[in-house]
């Protein structure tokens, strides 16, 4: 991969390189890519581990919601998944949507869009008894003024990011250089980006001395593309991240950039690259500010336990003693208390409701608990 981020250098005739053009090769590489090599990257053999991939009953809670969303929004029978992995969320949904509304399932049409080619042949073979599944590598191949619904798992932390810190008085831009022993190394330059000095001031951004932050121009490059694709929709987000006040907390001084390489996290970028997960967490706010700026009203933001209980995840809790604690129905009751108990990874995860065009009553989704 090196030999790669050095042929992109000559290229375009830089020495160094952006955060955001590192991610971009180490991750979507059409050869060597994290993300476009043949392998798995959900589950025990992969690197991380998603919420969709812990239990079917995510994937069945949701189709429930969507369920309601479809009728009480008005909405064509239609549900776009942004980055679908390997399928099983989707199985899911489908799954459940065929028993619980077969009228809502002979008009449905569910879109899968997902960039990497070894995903989309697993989700090919996982999804082969629902014929109503369309599969697209990019959402620019999605239909214009589109209507329906828009789901997204862990899609924006995947996205590549702007890196800058601040020394002293002056904000400085991370770059990538390659060194003579052709090791990735930080280059700090002073921050010229007009974009991301606009971003600062409209985010009302001060960072402290010494403090480092990743700035999500591909987010905001999204939420454009996405709301240009679509008329009437209600867009539900699944991501980790902060608001703009909880990043100026000391524990955050050093951004949220971070690898995930089989299931260790991964506190320096710059290694394993093609082979490690990148992720940071997403600015809630400024999803919601950008988004409203482009048409997607925002509606509500949940902390993802209590959007399940809200939805009824108890209601799949089965009750009766199972001595075999390898059955489907123990491994289900175990995958559920992971999902809603205290400290559990739902407590990081939140669910953002968006709408266009339409206007949902979320109270009629989502009972608070």
């Amino acid at each position: 991969m090196i030999n790669e981020i050095k042929q992109y250098m000559v290229k375009n005739n830089t020495e160094s390189i952006t955060y955001e053009e590192y991610m971009n090769i180490v991750l979507y590489h059409p050869e060597k890519g994290y993300y476009m090599r043949t392998g798995e990257k959900v589950g025990k053999k992969g690197d991380f581990i998603t919420s969709s991939n812990i239990s079917d009953v995510f994937g069945k809670l949701f189709a429930k919601v969507f369920i309601q969303t479809i009728e009480s929004g008005r909405l064509p029978p239609s549900i776009c998944e942004v980055g679908g992995g390997n399928g099983r969320f989707a199985k899911a949904v489908l799954d459940e949507i065929k028993e619980k509304s077969p009228k809502i399932y002979n008009e449905l049409k569910y879109l899968l869009v997902e960039t990497s080619p070894y995903h989309r042949i697993l989700q090919e073979n996982v999804l082969a008894v629902h014929p109503n599944v369309i599969q697209l590598e990019n959402i620019s191949e999605m239909e214009e003024r589109y209507e329906g619904i828009i789901f997204s798992n862990e899609l924006f932390d995947a996205f590549p990011v702007r890196v800058i810190e601040k020394q002293g008085t002056e904000l400085m831009e991370v770059f990538i250089s390659v060194n003579e022993k052709d090791e990735l190394t930080e280059r700090f330059l002073p921050l010229q980006c007009e974009r991301i000095n606009s971003y600062l001031l409209e985010q009302r951004i001060v960072l402290k001395d010494g403090q480092r932050f990743e700035i999500p121009l591909a987010m905001i490059e999204f939420l454009q593309l996405i709301s240009k694709k679509i008329s009437k929709a209600v867009l539900f987000t699944v991501d980790y991240g902060y608001t703009n006040s909880e990043w100026e907390d000391a524990t955050h001084k050093e951004g949220s950039l971070r690898g995930y390489y089989k299931h260790q996290l991964i506190k320096n970028p710059l290694l394993y690259p093609g082979e490690m997960d990148l992720t940071t967490h997403i600015h809630f706010d400024a999803l919601q500010h950008y988004g409203a700026a482009v048409g997607l009203q925002f509606v509500q933001k949940y902390r993802q336990d209590e959007f399940l209980l809200g939805s009824g995840i108890l209601e799949y809790l089965q009750e009766n003693f199972d001595p075999n604690p390898f059955s489907d129905k123990s491994k289900q009751n175990r995958a559920i208390r992971s999902l809603i108990m205290d400290g559990g990874m739902s407590q990081a995860f939140h669910v953002i409701i968006q709408q266009k065009g339409c206007r949902i009553n979320v109270e009629t989704l989502i009972k608070e608990k």
